[in-house]
């Protein structure tokens, strides 16, 4: 879920639904349209234990038609980036390079504070938990020499209404922040820094935009996002390294070396969705979560990282109309049909739903993808089905 999800009038929307639809069946008898062969949507599943993998599924084109789809290829996982960046934020905080609960401007060197709420601090965990008071009512994409505090100065990023660590409201915007900070406090650069907490010690080959992590020709590998139509929606196909896979800078330019300031972007290497990682890949970190956040964190910091600190009271937050119901740092909770308690995270965002679960009491969890989705199909946490 990443971007923000949006709520559609399905009733109100209806004549524009039905004139569009007219349209392309009238546009689809034309020559050009007739030519143009649309590729099998993706679908993607690997079910694992701690042992091992026990099932795997992948049918559809990896975004270009004649072309399979495999549990190899990596794929933009959307929100589900979220989770692995806490991984490599709790492994800081085990190392005592980063204090959950400090005001993270004491890190960044500028301020992060509500002005409606001036004196109350912003913590690593407020913004693990979504509960910081940010908001996802103003652009948190920050061009490569921009400044991510030029944002948060604006009062419209803020909710006026909560202080921080008071209520739940999930919002993207918090990820940069986050990024910033762990850079601020450790002098690297966020995509390396993944790379040396969780990508490598894991034996990953994924990365964050197309940055630090991901060898050599892994690129032309990628899963592309098309839109239901064909359009493309993200990472069109190529063979080589991508020109730009950051956000350009106001000039156009692409020279992250150049222009990349250490703490004052965040945004760059997305954070908040931008992990391009394989389903295989993806699983190796789900067994890290059945095995209690072994070998990279501790069984307290693996407690401290999943259990709830947020959960729903009827007050306390916004649970957007039940999709919300318990939340940690950087994992959100559910109850299935059958009572099971299960975490991990979703991922929606360029026409890609996915699912990454697991359930620690039967010792088991899945990854599940499905690509080509149309934006007015049901949101929902791609768990009993995707989308």
């Amino acid at each position: 879920m990443q971007g923000m999800r949006l709520s559609w009038n399905r009733t109100r929307l209806a004549p524009l639904i039905a004139a569009l639809s007219l349209f392309t069946a009238t546009c689809a008898t034309t020559p050009a349209s007739a030519e143009r062969a649309l590729p099998a949507a993706a679908e993607v599943r690997v079910d694992f234990t701690a042992d091992g993998i026990t099932h795997v599924a992948a049918q559809g084109d990896a975004g270009m038609a004649g072309r399979p789809v495999t549990l190899d290829d990596p794929a933009r996982v959307a929100s589900i980036s979220k989770l692995v960046v806490a991984i490599g934020a709790m492994r800081l905080a085990e190392q005592g390079v980063l204090d959950l609960d400090r005001d993270v401007g004491l890190y960044l060197g500028w301020p992060v504070r509500n002005p409606a709420f001036p004196d109350a601090p912003v913590t690593m965990r407020a913004l693990l938990s979504h509960q910081s008071g940010l908001r996802d009512s103003v652009d948190y994409i920050v061009p490569l020499d921009g400044q991510l505090s030029d944002v948060i100065a604006n009062p419209k990023a803020w909710d006026a209404a909560h202080p921080p660590g008071s209520y739940f409201s999930y919002a993207n915007i918090n990820s940069p922040v986050i990024a910033a900070v762990l850079e601020s406090a450790t002098g690297e650069r966020f995509d390396r820094l993944m790379a040396q907490l969780v990508l490598a010690p894991l034996e990953l080959d994924a990365c964050y935009n197309w940055g630090a992590g991901c060898r050599d020709g892994r690129r032309a590998q990628a899963v592309t996002l098309l839109r239901p139509n064909g359009d493309l929606a993200r990472d069109a196909a190529m063979k080589g390294p991508d020109p730009c896979a950051v956000y350009p800078a106001t000039n156009g330019s692409c020279d992250v070396d150049a222009l990349y300031v250490l703490g004052r972007n965040g945004s760059a290497f997305s954070p908040q969705g931008g992990l391009r990682i394989s389903a295989r890949d993806l699983a190796k970190v789900g067994q890290l979560l059945l095995r209690q956040g072994a070998p990279l964190l501790s069984k307290k910091s693996f407690a401290e990282m999943t259990g709830p600190v947020w959960t729903f009271n009827g007050s306390n937050g916004d649970d957007d109309k039940g999709y919300f119901t318990a939340y940690g740092l950087g994992v959100h909770w559910l109850e299935d049909n059958a009572g099971q308690r299960w975490f991990g995270h979703v991922g929606e965002a360029y026409s890609l739903r996915a699912g990454f679960w697991i359930n620690p009491a039967q010792g088991k969890g899945f990854y599940r993808y499905v690509t080509m989705v149309d934006e007015f199909s049901p949101v929902g946490h791609c768990f009993d089905r995707c989308p």
